[in-house]
């Protein structure tokens, strides 16, 4: 079972340890929940769904002029094709996808400097785009830091603990379009795979398709709440964690009808130390900073072809 949460347990502080009890069950048995009353305005919602059509109703031209083999910093579009989140399977992920990262001008230092995952964004010469995307990334990130004072809680640790983790971090807003399947065996949405960063925030449309792997081998599908968002942790809370929350694989079908959703993967900033926290025991891995981290994983992601 996918357990629900209400968030105004903890952000309106009427039962803020029933939260994190709830929350640390989930963490450590699913890895996914459905969070309800999250305060991400359904309008604001709606404007970043419409936006994205905009976007993927683009011709394949105007869409290659941001490629996000144009640069290093993990910003752009991702043509149909070009990824495969299995690892050890043979097909290619049926999607294309838009990614959008910390809003930086081209003049800031860090910028200038060439920091890994410090890059300018880049925009389509759509109407409004650019600004519904940056309240989008704006809302649920802070929604995703403030998740992370309730992660901290369960875990023992001070509430601030991840604060100057994630000041400035990694984080990306990841548009995804599913074109209707074929209704061929040899096709996948998105292939089996763990996300990469701390937590995924999600937003679905009313399209299915989504499936967590069950500890038995089984595929269960995520049921759609057209009120509430899916997250889930990923592989660097797992790892932060020393093993005690769990990053539980899972894939999308390929749909009858097209598919969208709007992901956002949290990571660390940059320099954050990935290291085993405090009173999780002997560290299982070795320390590695979020930008190496999520480096290694991302190169493993997208197929050798451009455009």
């Amino acid at each position: 079972m996918i357990p629900i949460l209400d968030w105004r347990l903890f952000a309106g502080d009427s039962d803020p340890q029933r939260f994190v009890n709830d929350l640390g069950l989930a963490c450590r048995d699913s890895g996914f929940f459905l969070l309800r009353n999250h305060g991400i305005d359904r309008d604001l919602v709606d404007q970043v769904f419409a936006s994205a059509d905009s976007f993927f109703e683009l011709t394949e031209a105007e869409k290659r002029t941001l490629s996000i083999y144009s640069n290093p910093h993990n910003r752009g579009w991702a043509k149909l094709g070009s990824e495969k989140l299995d690892e050890t399977g043979t097909l290619l992920d049926r999607k294309e996808a838009f990614n959008i990262g910390l809003d930086l001008p081209a003049h800031d230092p860090r910028v200038r400097a060439r920091e890994p995952f410090r890059g300018v964004n880049l925009w389509p010469e759509i109407p409004g785009f650019r600004d519904v995307m940056l309240r989008y990334f704006d809302s649920a990130m802070t929604l995703g830091v403030t998740l992370h004072r309730a992660i901290a809680a369960d875990l023992g640790l001070p509430e601030d603990f991840f604060r100057d983790k994630f000041d400035a971090p990694m984080a990306t807003l990841r548009l995804l379009h599913y074109p209707p399947g074929t209704g061929t065996r040899d096709e996948i949405g998105a292939g089996n795979h763990t996300d990469y960063g701390s937590i995924t925030i999600l937003k679905t449309d009313d399209e299915p398709g989504l499936q967590v792997k069950t500890r038995d081998g089984a595929w269960l599908d995520v049921p759609n709440d057209p009120d509430a968002l899916v997250i889930n942790i990923g592989d660097c809370l797992m790892r932060w964690s020393n093993d005690i929350y769990v990053s539980t694989p899972h894939r999308v079908l390929p749909p009858k009808r097209r598919r969208r959703s709007i992901a956002f993967f949290l990571d660390p900033n940059p320099d954050a130390l990935i290291e085993a926290l405090p009173g999780t025991g002997a560290a299982r891995y070795p320390s590695v900073t979020g930008a190496e981290y999520l480096r290694s994983r991302l190169s493993a992601t997208y197929m050798p072809t451009h455009g």
